[in-house]
């Protein structure tokens, strides 16, 4: 009898013992409470805890990725968006995370929604889609400084994609595409005005250089007589026909001369 009485004293002694060991790995600890009264962050590692009398609480000290839930947000400019988002945020102080709020996911879930509609209802559509670094990080500022006091720190927020009604989508099409027409029109004109500038330089220069415009003249005709079908009507130059006019009317008036004596 009193055999039996000792092994089950050494089971119950070996199950107590086996119960109040606790093994935590390194991303983890555990936030004691003996008797209801808070008393401590234990591991990583090997420890006891008491039975009935403690009680542990697990906290995970990794990075957490949240999903923020996609938001209905009215921009600055009256345009409805449908705005989603993800935050990364890790627990620094697990004694706070357990103690100072309920449950600190849900309420960064709760903030971060908030904090979304607030942020970006701030700005207008283009801010949106073109500035999302800024909107990024003002939103990371204000989640870091209010989860602060739960031992909580925000390391990133990204918004994932922002999403416009049909219509809307139409809109901002026709606005690119007149944008685009806007600046092939400006680069067009720019062109023109270029070319202009190039030939009235050019024209510049042959008129104070002869000797350039009849090269020029010159190279004209033989751009001209690469092409086989073309006919080419060759005009001479005043100035070299001027010479055999001169020349022709001496002949003639000296020939009338002779027949007068």
């Amino acid at each position: 009898m009193l055999i039996n009485i000792i092994i089950a004293v050494v089971v119950l002694i070996a199950l107590f013992i086996f119960a109040s060991l606790k093994i935590l790995p390194e991303y983890e600890r555990g936030v004691m409470f003996t008797l209801g009264r808070n008393t401590g962050v234990k591991g990583p590692g090997l420890f006891f805890v008491v039975p009935v009398i403690q009680k542990m609480i697990k906290v995970d000290m990794r990075v957490t990725v949240m999903d923020v839930p996609t938001q209905d947000v009215i921009s600055r400019d009256n345009v409805s968006v449908q705005v989603n988002a993800v935050v990364y945020f890790r627990v620094i102080a697990a004694q706070k995370a357990i103690v100072e709020v309920e449950n600190f996911y849900s309420a960064i879930s709760q903030l971060s929604q908030t904090t979304l509609r607030s942020v970006l209802g701030q700005h207008e559509l283009d801010d949106m889609l073109a500035a999302r670094d800024k909107l990024n990080a003002d939103i990371e500022v204000i989640l870091d400084r209010q989860t602060d006091a739960w031992g909580i720190k925000v390391a990133n927020v990204e918004i994932k994609q922002v999403e416009l009604d049909e219509s809307m989508t139409r809109a901002i099409a026709r606005q690119a595409e007149a944008e685009r027409a806007r600046r092939a029109k400006i680069i067009n004109a720019e062109g023109e005005l270029q070319a202009a500038e190039n030939l009235r330089k050019a024209a510049h220069q042959l008129a104070t250089e002869p000797q350039a415009m009849q090269l020029r003249y010159l190279q004209t005709l033989l751009d001209m007589g690469n092409n086989e079908n073309a006919t080419i009507v060759f005009p001479l130059p005043m100035d070299l026909i001027e010479p055999l006019m001169k020349m022709g009317k001496q002949t003639t008036a000296t020939s009338d001369d002779a027949r007068a004596d």
